[in-house]
């Protein structure tokens, strides 16, 4: 019955903040105006302007935003307690995560598409600019490093998920030439395109698991190049480099609008799964895990700071900014739906979170199943052949030990939520084994669309610091995307060869940065918003206050970590967080000094369009 309680209540108060603080901030502070020309319009190219339905954006944002964001960090994060972990995720997402969204986002379409790091330099200062694309651009390598390892654990582990993930491909292009070229609907296709989705996964499940180790010869050497997980990176960085390139309507749109009604739908069989199983009584969120652990592993930080940095995206995540600004403000139709994409995705990923956190812990206390060599399940039982459930099912994935955070990682946190999730689906009525691949198909997609978007937002971070630092041959689009994919790739092959953890694990070396990094993001981006609104002579301490908040706690685990590194002679990660800790504090400094002086000052306006700027036409998606 808890489980029930706690997901009625957490759901209610993401549509009731959508009604209220939501509709506050669209029409009391952003003041949105439906007859304003938005950049889709005034600088529509058909390539990465271009006019986009809401529910179209919606599913395009939603959908790169989570990535495994949502689904890691509430796994990883439930070892202190799920009470602390619910509480984060729901306040969160309702006063930091979709404000720091929505904020980025209405800046960006009211400066003509630009990014949050590109409008810092003409809100704040110009070094603002550069110091914010730098950020950016470290942040993003290392997401296109970790992703492609997220993506090659899943199809390793869950091979029945990868013929899902594939196929979503073509009939994305299909259905994007189909709306866009031929000017067709988008309810048959997209109908046909979900029905052929989880017909890929029942084919995945039973006949056909694609497993990359039984179809080529890897070597067993250690550190070998020819391993699954480089196979696997090296075949994601090729299509990011393509997918970053084309058109938005060719891929990227239809391919997350297809993502988005198969999280509808894989949502809903979760939501409708845990509900059923928390009115059975046969999950029970308290008998499962500890609300507040009062013993965790021995090398697990501290909850203080290191809640609010392990959940990111759930939560608040400065990777956001990026999208809102990066993509989707190029391709709003009407400055109107900025509530609906930017407001309202971050609380649909909220509720992601919430489920994730009760597949973690309520779900896995149903039993743990074991894979058999032939891909079945069975569950695990005791020495008396009772199935093992409750905390005794959930130690499997959360065991203590002196070192079992760090030997406990990524994999085991993934199938955490994956099987998990699964138990609710089972619950009525599906097959476990398509349950597995329902669960392991919404990760792998996730994490994929997060994959491309990730290189088309390097991309255009590269092109905007080239265009700042006169380096003109970075600033074409297929220069820019091969040193976005040629960077992550490295970090992935060569790092991980480095630090021996193996060619295609790299991303876990920069890795501990990450969660700080983002945050810190975050923290600058309201900064922007916060310029916008001072500069407007607009309330700012609902945007100021998260500020402050997200300012402090990145700073404050990343010192912590600076100290472990210190103290392991790891001066690797230290410069690193030095330099990123470096740039955070300058350009906080650079703020201070303008702030006074620019209390309802304008900015500098943009500069005209040329004259021969003609938009080019095409019906939107």
């Amino acid at each position: 019955m808890s489980t029930l309680v706690v997901a009625i209540a957490s759901f209610v108060g993401f549509i009731v903040a959508y009604h209220t603080y939501g509709h506050w901030l669209a029409s009391r502070i952003f003041q949105l105006d439906p007859k304003a020309k938005t950049p889709s319009h005034e600088l529509q190219d058909g390539v990465d302007f271009v006019p986009t339905k809401k529910e179209v954006i919606f599913g395009h944002h939603f959908t790169s935003i989570a990535g495994t964001g949502p689904i890691v960090g509430p796994a990883i994060a439930v070892y202190w307690g799920w009470l602390p972990a619910l509480l984060w995720v729901v306040l969160g997402s309702i006063f930091i995560g979709a404000v720091h969204d929505f904020g980025a986002l209405i800046v960006s379409l009211r400066n003509r598409g630009q990014t949050v790091g590109e409008v810092a330099g003409r809100l704040i200062s110009p070094r603002a600019r550069v110091l914010f694309l730098a950020v950016l651009a470290v942040a993003l390598t290392i997401v296109l490093a970790i992703f492609g390892l997220v993506i090659a654990n899943i199809f390793a582990f869950y091979p029945e998920s990868v013929l899902s993930v594939w196929i979503e491909i073509p009939i994305a292009v299909a259905i994007g030439f189909w709306v866009y070229k031929r000017g067709g609907g988008l309810l048959v296709p997209s109908l046909i395109a979900l029905g052929l989705l989880y017909a890929a996964v029942l084919v995945g499940v039973y006949w056909l698991p694609i497993d990359a180790s039984q179809v080529f010869s890897f070597s067993d050497a250690p550190n070998s190049f020819w391993n699954p997980i480089v196979f696997w990176t090296l075949l994601l960085l090729s299509y990011c480099f393509v997918a970053s390139v084309l058109p938005v309507w060719v891929l990227l749109q239809p391919r997350d609008y297809i993502n988005s009604h198969q999280l509808v739908v894989a949502l809903g069989l979760l939501v409708l799964g845990l509900l059923l199983a928390g009115a059975l009584g046969r999950a029970d969120l308290v008998d499962s895990a500890p609300a507040l652990a009062e013993k965790i592993p021995a090398d697990a930080p501290p909850i203080w700071p290191f809640l609010f940095i392990t959940i990111a995206c759930g939560a608040v995540s400065g990777f956001h900014c990026m999208v809102s600004s990066g993509t989707s403000s190029k391709q709003v139709e009407n400055e109107a739906d900025a509530k609906y994409v930017g407001y309202g995705a971050m609380l649909l990923e909220g509720a992601l979170a919430v489920v994730v956190i009760l597949s973690c812990c309520a779900g896995v206390g149903m039993g743990v199943m074991e894979r058999q060599p032939d891909h079945s399940y069975q569950p695990i039982v005791t020495s008396d052949g009772a199935v093992v459930t409750g905390e005794e099912a959930w130690r499997t994935y959360y065991p203590l030990g002196d070192t079992a955070w760090k030997d406990h990682g990524l994999r085991e946190k993934l199938r955490a939520f994956i099987e998990g999730g699964a138990n609710f689906i089972a619950t009525l009525g599906v097959p476990f084994r398509v349950a597995i691949g329902i669960v392991a198909v919404l990760v792998a997609s996730f994490a994929a669309t997060t994959l491309d978007t990730a290189t088309r937002l390097q991309r255009y971070v590269i092109q905007e610091l080239a265009g700042t630092l006169h380096v003109k041959p970075f600033t074409n689009k297929y220069v820019a995307t091969a040193l976005a994919v040629g960077l992550g790739g490295a970090v992935a092959l060569f790092a991980g060869f480095a630090a021996d953890l193996g060619p295609g694990k790299g991303g876990l070396v920069l890795w501990p940065l990450f969660g700080a990094t983002n945050q810190l993001l975050a923290g600058l981006a309201f900064m922007v918003t916060v310029f916008y609104l001072w500069r407007r002579n607009k309330p700012i301490i609902f945007a100021a206050l998260p500020m402050i908040v997200m300012l402090i706690m990145p700073a404050w685990a990343m010192c912590h970590k600076m100290q472990q590194w210190w103290a392991a002679e790891n001066m690797l990660l230290f410069a690193f967080g030095f330099a990123i800790m470096g740039l955070q504090v300058w350009m906080i400094v650079e703020g201070l000094l303008v702030l006074p002086r620019v209390r309802g000052v304008l900015e500098e306006a943009m500069p005209p369009l040329p004259k021969d700027r003609v938009p080019e036409g095409g019906r939107s998606c």
